[in-house]
């Protein structure tokens, strides 16, 4: 089998991220296949590239009648596991590749009380439940799962827990799951969409209902447990916002499926701190009710997404919004080519697009499709963030007699396992930025990599207003603030990528140090304590 096959075909365009521009040929649809239920049957999850080049998914029905697992190499596709409902039943989301390379996901029925499970499965497809949800610690997991900083994956469940409104859960790769929340229905309720965990190690999501107006709110949640709502949809602004956000430039992007101006869905901003901004408010000419896994950031800083249905067919559309809310619908379905593409769209290292449809095609039962935009191959790190030291498998194309690997310059240690896969670790002294490979046939860039800080210690302990910290840790250089207690410094050296010099700010108080670059913050374990 060769590998890569069907990303290679579709790809139109493979020069060199970030060489000399060339101006992009028109965009490119091209159904790859249809489903016919044997091989499975309404496909619902956004589709994953794993390190041996192809792709991996799931649908909802077909096989054995309980949905099944399934790979596409070089345009065949081929069912891994059909489920038998004692195993699961009905998986709706996309997978998740973890670092021993096997995938895990989510079914929101079946096992052993009906009402869920999380299974981890091989590239052969042999399958292991990890675990059955009993409403008391969630249910019907409708999302999938994210692989957090500390190795364990993340997920939601769109009812049971404690209210019956859902919960948020930790899983350990070997099934051990712990309950982080109960949504309660003012905090949100029936979470959608898969977790999205940031540098500074939270995790953010959204809820399809409940909040201050009960139509759906985003919310942030530390690894621990504790719950902040950032907003509350109102209608206007949005609603039901069933979907996983994206993170770009320091926000977050995201869908809803209804409200807005017209009623029909929108796109929009939201920061941090919970503000939010409606980028674009469907009309049903241009589509309407985006229902999918989440906006995609391609390589070229657009955001693509699908729309359930549309006044043109009523099956649907792909559309691209800019960061600034510009909207062009770039494809509308007509059934032979896919219907009501739930699954949103997923960019693979060769530069294209891939996604499914959940009806439509010749057998009706989906479809699966690329779409090339002219955007060049790039290099895909996972994780994208990570402290001095991590482990770090590059996805790429043609990546056979790599010469070098760096993180922003620096150069790092390297492996080349396949024509598209590496393996590195993220080297001493490499700051946040590009991570680049140089090949044979020219350099792949990245996306930025998030180098982490580390925080070792600081000295003196104690001392007054005005007294210089000696701050000692890892991948300081590009330190932007240092706080005592919440209260920023406004005098700080940085000295060298292990040390950093504050004075203790006015009004400040006893507490933690906590140190931001432009990979996250860090914070002390100790106390400084603030004499009088």
């Amino acid at each position: 089998m060769e590998k890569y096959g069907l990303l290679t075909k579709v790809c139109i365009l493979c020069v060199i991220v970030a060489a000399t521009a060339i101006p992009s040929p028109a965009q490119t649809f091209s159904s790859l296949f249809t489903f016919n239920y044997a091989e499975g049957a309404n496909p619902n999850g956004a589709l994953v590239q794993a390190t041996d080049g192809n792709l991996y998914g799931t649908t909802w029905a077909g096989g054995h009648g309980y949905g099944v697992v399934f790979v596409i190499d070089s345009g065949t596709v081929t069912p891994l596991h059909s489920f038998e409902s004692s195993d699961g039943a009905f998986p709706n989301a996309s997978l998740v590749q973890a670092s021993n390379g096997n995938f895990y996901g989510t079914t929101y029925g079946g096992g052993a009380n009906g009402q869920g499970t999380v299974f981890e499965i091989t590239s052969t497809g042999a399958i292991t439940t990890l675990y059955s949800f009993s409403s008391s610690d969630g249910a019907y997991p409708w999302a999938g799962l994210v692989q957090g900083m500390d190795g364990n994956f993340y997920g939601t469940t769109y009812k049971g827990g404690a209210n019956d409104y859902g919960t948020i859960f930790k899983i350990t790769p070997t099934g051990t799951l712990t309950t982080l929340h109960s949504f309660s229905s003012t905090d949100g309720s029936f979470p959608n969409g898969s977790l999205l965990q940031v540098t500074n190690g939270n995790f953010y999501g959204t809820t399809d209902n409940g909040g201050t107006y009960s139509y759906g709110t985003v919310f942030e949640i530390t690894p621990t447990g504790t719950l902040t709502t950032l907003h509350s949809f109102d209608w206007t602004d949005g609603a039901t916002p069933n979907v996983a956000l994206v993170a770009s430039s320091g926000n977050f992007y995201g869908t809803t499926w209804e409200g807005g101006a017209d009623g029909y869905g929108t796109v929009f901003q939201i920061t941090p701190a919970g503000k939010l901004t409606t980028l674009q408010s469907f009309n049903w000419t241009d589509g309407a009710m985006p229902y999918s896994e989440g906006l995609a950031q391609g390589t070229d800083g657009n955001f693509y997404g699908t729309n359930q249905v549309s006044s043109n067919y009523d099956c649907g559309t792909i559309f691209q919004v800019t960061p600034g809310g510009g909207l062009t619908t770039i494809h509308n379905f007509d059934y032979t080519d896919g219907c009501g593409a739930d699954s949103g769209l997923t960019q693979a290292t060769n530069g294209a697009f891939y996604g499914t449809s959940w009806a439509g095609g010749t057998d009706g039962y989906g479809t699966a499709f690329s779409l090339s935009m002219g955007l060049a191959p790039f290099a895909q790190p996972r994780p994208s963030m990570g402290v001095v030291g991590t482990a770090v498998t590059i996805l790429g194309n043609n990546l056979t007699g790599t010469t070098q690997v760096s993180f922003n310059g620096t150069a790092a240690t390297h492996k080349v396992v396949s024509a598209t896969e590496i393996t590195t670790k993220v080297p001493s002294g490499a700051t946040t930025g590009a991570l680049t490979v140089t090949t044979p046939s020219g350099t792949l860039s990245s996306g930025t990599f998030f180098v982490t800080p580390q925080f070792k210690s600081f000295i003196p302990g104690i001392g007054r207003v005005g007294t210089q910290v000696q701050i000692t840790g890892a991948s300081l250089t590009q330190t932007t603030a240092v706080s005592f207690n919440g209260v920023a410094a406004s005098e700080f050296t940085v000295d060298s990528d292990k040390k950093v010099t504050v004075t203790v700010p006015t009004d400040a108080t006893t507490g933690t140090i906590s140190i931001t670059t432009a990979g996250g913050t860090a914070t002390s374990v100790k106390s400084f304590t603030v004499k009088d």
